[in-house]
């Protein structure tokens, strides 16, 4: 008689805008997971993103003892954490990515700069098809006008030392006409976060 699989013993759900951060730490850290990613242009459609998560969970969950969710409740009004109560799953805290990547700092950095745009290298590299290209902004000039007109600056929340994101952060800035502030963070919140939910279990 064959006994069933034993489930492994993790797997990552992943925003695609943090995918290449999450997989860089475990590759580091020799963490080992399955890891499953949910498309970042969600984040323009928010109920797509429980939509997704609660469709990868209910297609991998049973096949791992602990599965994490690598998301903040992103524009999802409690609707993703009431989803991941159902399956009993965790995800790394925070409203949005810039506090997985800030943590507490992420506070002080909106006190500071109330009127500041947040961006992350995932941002600066895709700043066209994720942002411009989703909102219109091509089509309709005075929209992105509209749109930024609160703005008085851009935080780049730097996760690597890549200059060509550096160059794409600047670029971003200036088709804006905002003045472009430069915070590294790297990734030890996020690495931080994952340590803290994997050695959970």
């Amino acid at each position: 008689m064959t006994r069933p699989a034993r489930p492994a013993p993790l797997a990552i759900i992943v925003c695609g805008a943090l995918a290449v951060d999450v997989r860089r730490i475990l590759d580091e850290r020799d963490w080992q997971a399955d890891v499953y990613g949910v498309p970042a242009i969600h984040h323009m459609h928010p109920p797509k993103i429980v939509e997704a998560v609660d469709t990868l969970l209910g297609e991998v969950a049973d096949r791992y003892d602990k599965v994490i969710v690598v998301y903040g409740d992103c524009g999802t009004s409690g609707a993703l954490d009431r989803m991941l109560e159902r399956h009993r799953a965790e995800r790394t805290a925070g409203e949005h990515c810039y506090e997985i990547y800030c943590g507490c700092g992420f506070g002080e950095l909106a006190q500071r700069s109330p009127t500041t745009y947040f961006l992350t290298d995932y941002l600066a590299k895709n700043w066209d098809e994720v942002v411009a290209a989703e909102m219109g902004f091509d089509e309709n000039p005075a929209l992105k006008e509209r749109f930024f007109a609160g703005f008085t600056s851009m935080t780049y929340l730097r996760q690597s030392e890549d200059p060509d994101l550096l160059e794409a952060a600047e670029r971003v800035a200036a088709s804006l006409g905002l003045p472009l502030e430069i915070e590294t963070v790297g990734r030890r919140e996020l690495e931080a976060e994952l340590e803290r939910l994997i050695s959970s279990r």
